[in-house]
């Protein structure tokens, strides 16, 4: 596992690639909660809970299953809080207390072109006048929509889609319009393209 810094420094991030047999290290109780997932999806989840286990461990806690609530929400120990993602190859975790942060969402994507025809379903009519092609182009703003989904919905039990988020990538915030709710944003950019939103506790 590679750990990754980030600039909010009560946020552990680790991304490793996604290898055969990840899906023996799952848990029965994971394997149970997952349902009757494909071999793919059971080993991109062993894979992205490798990552989650090692770095609850960096904060002391036992090797343990990481459930998921039925509406796919990872159920933390107490006092923590964190997201999982995953592409094909690559899985991806971040975990933080609850006490210095209060909601956190990541996502990961390959760093390759989006799909043109998928533009205009992610980004809203002021980002695509806002932003030029060459960005509306690449994942950026996909996998921080996606980091705020992970980040505000155990928050407000609430589904939001793309076009509910809106983006301001030089303030770093990403805002919910229904809900007036905003989010700081980290994103980082190597072979893989990754998204984080958080809040901190008011």
């Amino acid at each position: 596992m590679e750990t990754i810094t980030i600039d909010q420094q009560n946020i552990l991030v680790g991304i490793r690639p996604i290898e055969p047999g990840d899906e023996s290290t799952l848990y029965d109780s994971e394997v149970t909660s997952l349902g009757r997932s494909v071999t793919k999806v059971r080993r991109q989840s062993g894979a992205a809970r490798i990552v989650a286990r090692t770095l609850l461990g960096q904060l002391g806690f036992p090797q343990l299953p990481i459930l998921k609530t039925r509406s796919g929400v990872p159920i933390w120990p107490p006092g923590i809080l964190g997201s999982l993602a995953h592409h094909d190859t690559v899985a991806a975790a971040a975990i933080a207390g609850t006490k210095r942060i209060a909601a956190l969402g990541i996502d990961i994507e390959p760093n390759e072109p989006l799909p043109e025809n998928l533009i205009e379903l992610i980004a809203t009519p002021n980002e695509q006048r806002v932003y030029d092609l060459h960005l509306l182009k690449r994942r950026d703003l996909f996998v921080l929509k996606e980091a705020v989904y992970k980040a505000y919905f155990p928050l407000h039990k609430q589904f939001i889609e793309f076009h509910d988020v809106e983006i301001d990538i030089p303030a770093r915030l990403g805002h919910v319009s229904n809900s007036n709710c905003t989010f700081s944003l980290e994103l980082l950019i190597s072979n893989n393209v990754i998204g984080f939103a958080y809040s901190s506790p008011t």
